[in-house]
């Protein structure tokens, strides 16, 4: 009650103090329409007005766009812990916990294997992730969200600069959240700092950030006694609090710190012409990254879930460190285009504290390397065409291959773009399927003379139609692919099959079909959002799971209120997936593992929210799977053992301050 109270106090604040704010002036538009600018700031000494599109975003790839202050359907989708839209995400009971998988993307954005422990990553900014700004004057961004019991999430950042070529931010992601079932708290911690800088003469350039990420979560192993104490809806466990769960002594952490920096000097640069476009410039550049990360996993008592035990207390540690540099030479011409050739050097050390030797095997400490690769990418725009291409050329090490990625976009009309994309790659997979140590007997293996490059091979074509809606098809071919299962060889009781958990290579080609679909009809002030997403596997061996249809439908109403003071958005979202042998989760290895003996999933998700915008500020109410409330039996599960969330009311705000 507390928290309603507070968010219709926040509201009508909000309210009352818009009423003494100017509205938007008008302009006339070139052809002689009326529309209206929102002005941040004027300076009244040179009248320059600044908007919204002068607080730019500059991405890893040096695509820029500009801050959105509007609220549409689309920022309801990314108002969670990801900021992100999950269509294609199952969240655990908890923030800060696993997804689980109902749709995935093969294509890779990185040459080299990572760390392992994917089920703890999805919350952890790579390199590629992390944003430059551009801003005209000091500028803030604050996301608020109740979580689960006994804590908020808080995603603060503040851009600013010293003058309009050099630019800072900082920024910190932090998260609390008990959780509704016994020991599941999750706590998360994202500092993020960042830089960039051009000289005046624009021959120089050169951005810069630290990451420090650290993500820790108490582990409950699951429900003890899911169909008696959960499906069933016992009186005697109807809080989840009530409900067994599997251990109380356990908890895995990600820590993570990073060094980037890349800059770029113009050794030629024409100057620009009567257009202001640069004609011919050519350049040198470099791109440094060095990262230190571990995954580890605790537990005050050993656990005959996971099978013999070495040591009575578990600590299992695995380490990564690599450094990252990277020297290019930039050429680009208005006629020919943009071409860059680049020569990289990756340096690796995937370590564990010791030896592990039992009767049968040896398992080594380290991993630890170096990989070089040639590479070039081209970009240029013919006609109504984009062309862009990149490749990656492994010269010597052991982990890569290739990597290559082309794409043609064409323009039909300013309605229609249609694009065809290529991706092809080949690397070994993460470091913990190649060696992995644990005081578990069990999870102790090295993999590095038997397990070969993964390699993905994909074709994909993608429709934007602003009358037709949006159309994507992705065909993929997968051999050599890699996943944790249980052992075949061994023999055990019903329950007991995470003793036995190994990672396999299934030696037969996977064929991976993903269409998605989305549109929305709009008829007055309402609307009908519909993304639905079709999966088909052809496969020898039943190794990659994937339900067949997914389907997310928002109908919402929409409409300015208080003489135009708000504008306010109310409405119901509907998710459903087909049922399908939905991967396990293991907590030792912080990844999730085949089963196909259990089959999840064919259970309606309803959600109902209220959105409001006052200014640049947007106001978010959602009551999460209300229809659990009223449903018969509880079958809503995010993996095995592991229950989707009950009905839960939450709320929150995205706040942006200029000065």
């Amino acid at each position: 009650m507390k928290y309603i109270l507070l968010f219709f106090l926040v509201v009508m604040g909000k309210y009352m103090s818009a009423q003494d704010k100017p509205a938007p002036r008008k302009e006339k538009s070139e052809l002689g329409k009326t529309k209206q600018v929102r002005t941040i700031k004027e300076d009244p000494l040179d009248n320059v007005k600044v908007t919204v599109k002068d607080y730019k975003i500059i991405s890893f790839a040096r695509d820029t766009t500009f801050l959105d202050t509007t609220l549409t359907i689309k920022k309801e989708y990314k108002y969670n812990y990801l900021r992100k839209d999950d269509f294609e995400l199952m969240p655990f009971a908890n923030i800060g916990q696993p997804y689980n998988k109902l749709g995935v993307s093969f294509e890779r954005k990185n040459n080299y294997p990572k760390l392992g422990a994917k089920a703890r990553h999805f919350n952890y900014a790579e390199m590629e992730e992390v944003n430059y700004y551009n801003v005209a004057t000091p500028m803030s961004d604050l996301l608020f969200k109740t979580t689960f019991e006994q804590g908020q999430l808080l995603d603060a950042l503040v851009t600013f600069n010293t003058s309009e070529r050099l630019n800072f931010s900082i920024g910190f992601e932090g998260m609390r959240s008990l959780g509704k079932y016994q020991f599941n708290q999750g706590e998360s911690g994202n500092f993020k700092f960042t830089s960039n800088y051009v000289t005046k003469n624009g021959r120089y350039d050169i951005r810069a950030h630290i990451a420090a990420q650290d993500m820790t979560n108490e582990e409950n192993g699951g429900l003890l006694n899911p169909e008696s104490e959960f499906v069933s809806k016992e009186d005697n466990f109807d809080e989840p609090a009530k409900i067994n769960i599997r251990f109380n002594n356990a908890t895995n952490k990600i820590l993570g710190k990073r060094y980037f920096f890349d800059h770029r000097y113009k050794l030629i640069k024409k100057q620009k012409d009567s257009s202001r476009v640069e004609k011919t410039s050519l350049a040198i550049g470099h791109q440094f990254n060095y990262e230190t990360k571990f995954y580890q996993f605790k537990q005050t008592t050993q656990n005959a879930y996971f099978g013999e035990a070495l040591l009575a207390v578990i600590n299992d540690k695995a380490s990564l460190k690599t450094m990252y540099n990277q020297v290019s030479l930039d050429f680009y011409n208005a006629t020919l285009g943009s071409l860059q050739a680049n020569l990289s050097m990756y340096s690796y050390n995937y370590f564990f504290n010791s030896l592990f030797i039992s009767e049968d095997q040896v398992v080594q400490n380290q991993l630890q390397g170096e990989e070089i690769a040639l590479g070039a990418n081209y970009k240029k725009r013919i006609g109504g065409f984009m062309v862009d291409g990149a490749f990656k050329y492994n010269l010597s090490g052991d982990l890569t291959g290739t990597i290559i990625d082309a794409s043609a976009s064409y323009q039909i009309n300013e309605n229609n773009k249609l694009k065809a994309s290529l991706h092809s790659s080949a690397r070994m997979p993460d470091f913990n399927f190649l060696l992995y140590q644990s005081e578990y007997q069990n999870y102790n293996w090295q993999n590095t003379a038997n397990f070969e490059k993964e390699s993905v091979n994909s074709l994909a074509f993608d429709l934007e139609s602003k009358t037709w809606g949006n159309l994507s098809a992705n065909i993929s071919t997968i051999n050599n692919y890699t996943y944790f299962a249980f052992d075949p060889n061994q023999t055990v009781v019903e329950g007991s099959e995470n003793a036995f958990i190994r990672p396999f290579q299934e030696a037969n080609s996977i064929e991976y079909l993903k269409v998605k679909y989305s549109k929305e009809i709009k008829v007055g002030k309402f609307a009908l959002n519909n993304t639905v997403m079709y999966q088909n596997v052809n496969q020898s061996n039943k190794v990659f799971n994937v339900p067949q249809l997914v389907t997310r439908n928002t109908l919402y109403f929409s409409s300015d209120i208080f003489k135009k003071a708000m504008f306010i958005q109310t409405g119901f979202h509907f998710k459903y997936f087909t049922s399908y042998a939905m991967d396990a989760y293991n907590p030792v290895l912080g990844e999730f593992y085949l089963q196909n003996q259990e089959k999840l999933g064919g259970f309606p998700m309803l959600d109902f929210f209220i959105n409001a915008k006052v200014q640049q500020t947007r106001i978010f109410l959602k009551a999460e799977h209300f229809n659990s409330s009223f449903s018969q039996q509880r079958t809503y599960f995010s993996a095995p053992n592991y229950p989707y969330r009950d009905f839960v009311i939450r709320f929150g705000l995205v706040w942006n301050f200029f000065s």
